[in-house]
């Protein structure tokens, strides 16, 4: 798996849902406690902090409370974000020391892109071959105590339940 194709494809979904969150800004989400502008605020805190750890970001992560980043236009924000991840990956070297932190950002936008969607009343269906990847990555990598407020509690899923069915249920979201 080459992680950031991945990121790239994977955001590059998450973008697409952008557009139409973009007029429903106070809209709630599957997040709790953020409405669809936090929840854009944090895909982009998290982009951002994602882009300085190559650099040696001492920052401890994106923050629990996301600050306002989103502006007056979210699609051109979201992309600028995306893009600034990709730069800071694209070297090869990059990825070798830096990929972990690579594939987390990957799962997040994916994972939010599609909460984003959810929020917004748009097509939630993520391309299977990216929530598989994205499973892959953090499937039972998580005890329930080490969720914290990231994650919700795991919801079970049947042994055969598709690979969305399979992400969304680890990352404590109800397929619908």
């Amino acid at each position: 798996m080459d992680v950031l194709d991945l990121y790239e494809r994977g955001s590059t979904w998450s973008a697409s849902k952008m557009s139409a969150a973009a007029d429903q800004l106070d809209s709630p989400t599957p997040c709790d406690e953020w409405d669809v502008r936090a929840l854009i605020n944090h895909m982009l805190d998290a982009q951002q902090w994602f882009a300085e750890v190559p650099q040696g970001s001492d920052s401890p992560g994106p923050a629990a409370t996301p600050p306002d980043l989103l502006g007056g236009d979210p699609v051109a924000h979201y992309e600028r974000a995306r893009q600034s991840v990709l730069d800071a990956y694209r070297d090869p070297g990059v990825r070798e020391k830096h990929g972990l932190m690579l594939g987390i950002c990957f799962v997040d936008q994916l994972l939010h892109g599609w909460d984003l969607a959810q929020a917004t009343g748009q097509d939630t269906a993520i391309p299977a071959d990216l929530a598989d990847a994205s499973f892959k990555m953090i499937g039972g990598r998580m005890a329930d105590d080490q969720r914290g407020g990231k994650f919700k509690p795991a919801i079970a899923v049947p042994d055969d339940a598709s690979p969305q069915e399979k992400l969304l249920g680890y990352g404590g979201r109800a397929a619908r």
